[in-house]
Parts: C-alpha cells; sequence; structure tokens
C-alpha cells in the first residue's frame, strides 16, 4: 500500500458567477522516502493539491490517505495534530514571526506539540546547528539575509518530526531538502523552475487539475 494515497480528489472555487475546477478526480500514490516536484503553470492545481495533502484545506470530494489515516475524514482537532505531527511546511516567504529570534521561531511549532520548553530548546537549536546557523541563534530574522531565513524556516518545518516536508521553495535549499531525503523523509517540493525538478528523484506536471506528466529520474 502506498504512503501516500490520492483518489478521485476534486476541488473547486467559486470566483463570482464562475466555478473554477482546480482538482478534477485526480489519483496519484506516493511511496513512503520519495523526493517528489509538482510541477505545471499557474492555474493547474499543484498549490491546491499541496494544501490539501497537508490539511490546510478539504476537497469538495475524493480521498486523501496519509500512512493509513484517511486525512479526507478528520475533524478540526484531528487535522491540527496531523499538521502538527505529520506534516512540515517550508514557505517560499518562510513566515518568520518577526518579533521572535531564530530559535523562538523554531521552538514555537513545538509549543502546540506538548513538547517540554527543555526539549523544545535542545531540539530547536540542533536544528538550526545542522542548517548552518549556529552563530544566529539570538538573531531575529531583520538581523539575518534571505538565505538564512530560509534556513531557520526549513529548521522550523522539520522540528516535529514529520512523515511529509510540503515545499513551495527554490533552489537555495534543494541541496538541504535533498540530504533530508537521503535520511528517508518524503519531500514534496511546488515549484515552477525546471532546474528545481532535478534535484528530485520524481517529477509530476499538472495541468487544468490532472497529472499529465509521471516521470522518474536515475
Amino acid at each position: 500500500m502506498a504512503f501516500i494515497s490520492i483518489k478521485g480528489l476534486k476541488r473547486q472555487y467559486k470566483m463570482g458567477q464562475d466555478v473554477v475546477v482546480a482538482l478534477n478526480e485526480l489519483n496519484l500514490d506516493v511511496d513512503e522516502g520519495e523526493f517528489l516536484c509538482l510541477m505545471g503553470p499557474s492555474g493547474s492545481g499543484k498549490s491546491t493539491l499541496l494544501n490539501l495533502l497537508g490539511g490546510l484545506d478539504s476537497p469538495d470530494a475524493g480521498s486523501i490517505v496519509v500512512n493509513g489515516q484517511e486525512v479526507t475524514k478528520m475533524d478540526a482537532d484531528g487535522l491540527a495534530r496531523y499538521r502538527q505531527r505529520q506534516v512540515g511546511f517550508i514557505f517560499q516567504s518562510f513566515n518568520l514571526i518577526p518579533t521572535m529570534t531564530a530559535v523562538q521561531n523554531v521552538e514555537f511549532p513545538m509549543v502546540f506539540a506538548g513538547v517540554s520548553p527543555a526539549e523544545r530548546h535542545a531540539r530547536a537549536v540542533e536544528l538550526l546547528q545542522q542548517v548552518g546557523l549556529g552563530e544566529r541563534l539570538n538573531h531575529k530574522p531583520t538581523e539575518m539575509s534571505g538565505g538564512q531565513q530560509q534556513r531557520v524556516a526549513v529548521a522550523r518545518g522539520l522540528v516535529n518530526k514529520p512523515d511529509i516536508l510540503d515545499s513551495k521553495t527554490g533552489e537555495d535549499i534543494m541541496g538541504m531538502l535533498t540530504d533530508i531525503n537521503t535520511r528517508g523523509q518524503t519531500v514534496i517540493v511546488v515549484t515552477h523552475d525546471p532546474k528545481i525538478s532535478t534535484y528530485a528523484k520524481r517529477t509530476i506536471r499538472m495541468l487544468d487539475g490532472h497529472v499529465v506528466d509521471d516521470k522518474y529520474s536515475g
């Protein structure tokens, strides 16, 4: 059985008098430990798929099963636990809290996961050191470069030891994601950039809410 199994997924949005179909009966299986790249033009459905997989949105029809759990049948509390414990997010805009230091930003998701303060701090420091920011632990986002902020976002995405790492990111951190993937982490990246897809072991191209191409590399 696939680690992620997506069947008949449909999602549509109303924009004024028009109905926009973002996903149309989409089917997709992903094995544990895959490094998957989702590509396609704007409006192809790739970001919608990532949001549904991450439990940030709900489909109109179809199912998403992750590691034997049907995400599409979870209530609000179940989805919150799923996002806290099984999915890590790295956003292209970083979404760091400007008033917090690097270590506080990385610690923050663990507050909601019920991790003790001592363990939160130790885990945050360890991850920041792993991404090369051991000297920047107490710096706020405004005191760091864009690349350093991106590394903080990577550390924060990993801090709850998620089963899946969802990413909307750029070329700068693909080497780090590759290293993370070699340790068994399932990584899914959304991008427009063909250069980024060369890092992935599998590239899926989407158009009009469908998978139109599915290729493995190497």
